[in-house]
């Protein structure tokens, strides 16, 4: 079974959300069943894949105990730079094993969202290294890694947020208007999904795929719309499962392809990865590049920052070519939009005219566009 992605899902979660619905009604806490139901979906998911639940349950097992661990040597022994950076290495070793035994065609440690969970528990690890978080509860750790709505491609929730909303047992009149927006969602994201994502994909097929100019020029444009409605589709189902488990989890997208320039833009798309890219690794480069008086000028740390962050993100989709070359591309044109609006007179002159938000929408458009096409390595294919 694919979650989101076919009518057996549906069918099941329409029948399995019921009691749900009856707990929230009830003003319940709705944690436990949204555990139970989490712990059913990856079992049915996964029940004709025994390696990967099996992988699944190491995975799972190995970064409970590195979390306790850290927790306690945290509350032991207080910030130790040397500690915590063994930890993130550890907490993150599944996920580069995973990424490098696929180059070679292995199955090591390969199961559907190992991606999704080594972002949670990183998380952690460095809420824990700050202080934020100063103790763990296992099942409200465990829920937040395995929550079955978001638990394949996010969005990416923050483990204190979602937390918060665990033992918050609703009033009845609150409970039904988030189910109310929960289900307009959800059925918001079936029509970006299944209608105006395949539509755009038949598209591709038939004009974008022959080769030749046009065909590139089409496959261009059309793929990153594809990209758009299909993702964005699959976390508005996400997040209006969320709600009705009693869960906000946080918006995914906002209007992207209305971005003026491309920080603008990854404010937008894929909300949760890259703030959380902005959050865990360019905010850390940045604080230890200003302590360490690493560069003359924040100018130049902040290029620097924004390639590495980006590069990271790419690496992240995976260890290819073009996921390489993604990231280095937007890293680029971050940098260069950071030198651009610091420096630039005419920026500073003309950056709220009608007319210069039109161009620099259009110039970001195209931009936002090729970098989609380098993504899906037609780019390489053609070169």
């Amino acid at each position: 079974m694919t979650l989101f992605g076919e009518l057996y899902f549906f069918v099941c979660a329409g029948v399995l959300l019921i009691p749900a619905l009856i707990l929230g009604c009830l003003q319940k806490p709705l944690k436990y069943y949204g555990l139970v139901l989490s712990v059913a979906f990856i079992l049915l998911a996964l029940k004709d894949e025994p390696a990967e639940l099996f992988y699944m349950m190491c995975y799972l097992a190995y970064q409970l105990v590195l979390i306790n661990i850290f927790l306690r040597l945290r509350s032991e022994k207080g910030a130790r730079k040397g500690i915590f950076r063994v930890f993130i290495l550890l907490s993150l070793a599944p996920l580069v094993i995973y990424k490098i035994a696929g180059l070679f065609a292995l199955r090591i440690l390969r199961f559907m969202v190992i991606s999704s969970l080594t972002f949670k528990a990183l998380q952690v690890i460095f809420e824990i290294e700050d202080g934020l978080i100063r103790e763990c509860d296992c099942f409200d750790l465990i829920y937040f890694l395995i929550f079955f709505p978001t638990v394949l491609s996010g969005p990416i929730d923050r483990s204190r947020r979602f937390a918060s909303d665990l033992d918050n047992a609703r009033p009845r009149e609150e409970y039904l208007e988030l189910v109310g927006a929960g289900l307009f969602k959800i059925c918001q994201g079936l029509v970006y999904k299944f209608v105006l994502a395949q539509a755009v994909f038949q598209a591709i097929t038939y004009l974008g795929m022959e080769g030749g100019l046009l065909s590139n020029v089409v496959y261009l444009y059309s793929y990153g719309l594809y990209l758009f409605f299909d993702f964005a589709g699959y976390s508005l189902m996400a997040i209006g499962t969320g709600y009705i488990l009693g869960v906000v989890t946080p918006e995914n997208f906002r209007e992207p392809f209305l971005s003026v320039d491309i920080r603008d833009f990854w404010d937008r798309w894929h909300i949760t990865l890259s703030h959380w890219f902005r959050d865990f690794v360019f905010s850390r480069f940045m604080m230890a590049s200003i302590r360490g008086r690493w560069f003359k000028s924040k100018l130049t740390g902040a290029s620097l920052g924004f390639m590495i962050n980006m590069l990271l993100m790419g690496l992240w989709h995976g260890l290819t070519a073009s996921y390489v070359l993604y990231g280095l591309y937007h890293g680029l044109l971050l940098a260069l939009t950071e030198i651009y609006q610091k420096k630039s007179k005419f920026y500073k002159k003309h950056k709220k005219d009608r007319w210069y938000l039109v161009a620099s929408w259009l110039v970001t458009f195209n931009l936002v566009m090729f970098g989609f096409f380098i993504f899906s390595g037609r780019l390489l294919e053609i070169i």
